[in-house]
């Protein structure tokens, strides 16, 4: 007799294949009213699943985080009947569940469009009303294969063709109509609920083959409340309009165009972006790295080595040498990694003991083949930039340096406004190189330097686990950082190698004499210098800290009466070393104003003819209808101590970063006249 295990601890004796449902039923009849699901053993199956075997049950209601995928799927279900009883002539292929949602791929001659949504979802709302239950059957795999033949459902039967032979099927129905489905699903219909939409629709080839039809894919959303629904496309909202490829157009930022397919056109101020953002990275990193420069291009001998020839081929730009003579016909490829490089300066010159930790940074930048429909803006380039670096070290030395970098890393983000971090550790994947000692030895360390994380952050920065998620070269911490709308990004790596310095012969000599191979920690910060400015863009909405803006002033004159007098202030401005532009055109200042807000510009100075005769200053901000008036000087010291960057204000007190009022205006700058 089966015996289950309840969460409370308590236990039950049932009979053998009694279902979930008779056991909750057993229990309350108002707990079997909630419950949707099962969890045997963590495995959620279906409620009238029979039970054979001791598990410990957990019994689902609709509102637990693992029914959300439940809801999605049973929902995808119901938008397949809602289309083929709308157009009976429609083929059913597949419909997944996929993060946030799902999607049905139909065949139709005539494609769906969304102005099919509301029919559609009309009709699966009737659907979910008349509450059909979910009810499972297991068919012959042969007896299935004659059933859709018979409905001329051709792409199911392509299906059932790819199972193996002697492998039975399932058959769920609700109501009159089924679907061939692995489960598991809830109840019954009923249990969808109204918190569902149709989101969009697009083309694509049966088993992504483009020499097979083209279906109609259609995307859907669920979610197990209205609230969630609601707060889910208010998301949406704010993601399209943070979306950094619509800004980057808008601020004047980048471009991409089909000559140069995933790499960036970076115009003025998106470089400006770009480079102040290298810059307060050198700076976090002077005194512990020594930044060195890697070729752009290497002999595939190299690569050959480092193993990426064989397992990343597919991945990387290669070429031959065009020279006439036989030896110099040679493959060469662009790197898509920094890594192999280091190896190379790590190698020149004898190391010992004493030099480690040896810390190398590079602002490489890197190539790496993506396909066409997978670029995405600069979140997925074809050409980067990688902040990375590697820490070469001892097996003593690598608690230390793991931890040195995590603090590197989270104050990093918190410059940024990231507050809400996961670091989680990824284990030992099933292949792998290296000694089942030395991954025990760097699991034990990051597992220690994982706690010591979660423990100093006073539970601030969550952690997590992947097991059988790490390189195949080493165990790795990834950093995840959440967005202002609530997305998560992962940024961060720190990963643990034990394979490249054994495959390039690098060693130090040890205390004792003897040559040993160093620890390799590859460490990336932001990663992609691109990606991480796209998500930026997106994180303050192109709403800069001023320390970053491309433009951190504008002064913009009310009327050509104060154009001298913006000429000075543009130039006092400048002075204290403040990027400002001048706008002099002969419009009127609520067009300036709309114009330069689109732009993102955090500060305009509105000047006429008062501020002129005063010597003061206008100031409205960004996102605000609000004006501000200001002596000139006392201006120009709050936007020097503001667009100081948060290192620096670390690093410096605020009196020796922000110039005086005599500072702006003194002789040695310049004299600004009293208008």
């Amino acid at each position: 007799m089966p015996i289950l295990t309840f969460p409370d601890g308590n236990t039950r004796e049932i009979a053998v294949g009694a279902t979930g449902r008779a056991v909750v039923e057993g229990i309350a009849k108002s707990l079997a009213k909630r419950t949707v699901a099962m969890a045997l053993d963590g495995v959620v199956h279906d409620l009238d699943d029979g039970i054979t075997r001791d598990a410990s049950v957990e019994f689902l209601n609709r509102d637990d985080p693992r029914s959300l995928e439940l809801i999605r799927h049973d929902c995808a279900h119901v938008l397949a009947e809602a289309v083929q009883s709308l157009w009976p002539e429609t083929q059913v292929t597949i419909g997944p569940v996929i993060e946030n949602g799902f999607y049905y791929d139909f065949f139709r001659e005539t494609p769906f469009t969304p102005e099919d949504f509301p029919a559609i979802e009309a009709r699966m709302r009737q659907i979910i009303a008349r509450d059909q239950p979910f009810t499972k059957e297991v068919w012959k795999r042969e007896d299935v294969r004659a059933l859709f033949a018979g409905k001329q459902e051709l792409f199911k039967v392509e299906l059932v063709d790819a199972i193996p032979p002697g492998e039975d099927l399932k058959i769920y129905r609700q109501g009159e109509w089924f679907d061939l489905c692995r489960g598991p699903h809830m109840t019954s219909t009923g249990k969808v609920g109204p918190a569902f939409k149709l989101m969009k629709v697009a083309g694509a080839y049966w088993r992504g083959d483009s020499t097979k039809p083209m279906l109609t894919r259609i995307y859907g959303t669920a979610w197990a409340s209205q609230t969630d629904l609601d707060a889910y496309l208010h998301r949406l909202a704010e993601a399209e309009r943070r979306d950094h490829r619509r800004l980057g157009r808008e601020m004047d930022l980048f471009h991409f165009q089909e000559e140069g397919p995933g790499v960036v056109f970076w115009h003025a101020k998106g470089w400006t972006i770009f480079q102040e953002l290298i810059a307060y990275m050198r700076r976090r990193l002077k005194g512990d790295y020594a930044e060195v420069n890697a070729p752009q291009i290497l002999d595939k001998g190299l690569w050959e080595t480092s193993g990426h020839w064989s397992w990343y081929r597919e991945n990387m730009f290669a070429a031959q040498s065009a020279g006439d003579e036989a030896e110099d016909k040679r493959w060469f490829a662009l790197k898509p990694m920094n890594c192999p490089g280091h190896v190379q300066i790590f190698k020149h010159g004898l190391k010992s003991y004493r030099d480690l930790p040896l810390r190398m940074a590079e602002f490489g930048v890197v190539h790496r083949y993506e396909p066409s429909g997978a670029m995405h803006g600069l979140m997925r380039v074809r050409g980067f930039t990688q902040d990375d670096a590697h820490i070469f070290c001892t097996e003593d030395q690598l608690a230390d340096e793991c931890l040195k970098i995590n603090d590197l890393i989270l104050s990093t983000y918190a410059d940024f406004g990231f507050d809400e971090i996961v670091v989680k550790l990824s284990t030992r994947p099933e292949k792998r190189v290296g000694s089942d000692a030395l991954w025990d030895h760097a699991e034990a360390v990051m597992t220690r330097v994982l706690a010591q994380i979660e423990e100093q952050s006073g539970g601030r920065i969550r952690t997590a686990v992947n097991p059988g998620e790490g390189a195949f070269y080493g165990p790795k911490f990834e950093y995840v950082l959440r967005d202002a709308i609530g997305r998560d990004w992962q940024c961060g790596t720190t990963q643990v190698d034990f394979n490249l310095p054994e495959r390039f012969g690098a060693f130090y000599v040890d205390a004792d004499g003897q040559k040993k191979p160093p620890v390799m920690v590859h460490r990336a910060i932001c990663g992609s210098m691109e990606r991480f400015t796209g998500i930026l863009i997106e994180h303050f909405a192109g709403h800069f800290p001023l320390w970053l803006a491309p433009v951190q002033v504008v002064v913009a004159t009310i009327t050509g009466e104060a154009d001298p007098y913006a000429e000075r202030v543009v130039r006092a401005l400048e002075r204290a070393g403040l990027r400002v532009e001048a706008d002099l055109r002969n419009e009127k200042i609520n067009y300036k104003v709309r114009e330069h807000s689109l732009a993102k510009v955090p500060v305009l100075l509105a000047l006429g003819k008062r501020e002129a005769e005063e010597g003061t200053v206008s100031i409205r901000r960004l996102g605000s209808q609000q004006t501000r008036t200001l002596p000139l000087a006392e201006a120009v010291a709050a936007f020097v101590e503001e667009a100081n960057a948060p290192d620096r204000r670390r690093a410096d007190a605020v009196a020796e970063t922000v110039p005086t009022s005599d500072a702006v205006l003194d002789g040695h700058h310049g004299v600004l006249p009293t208008p």
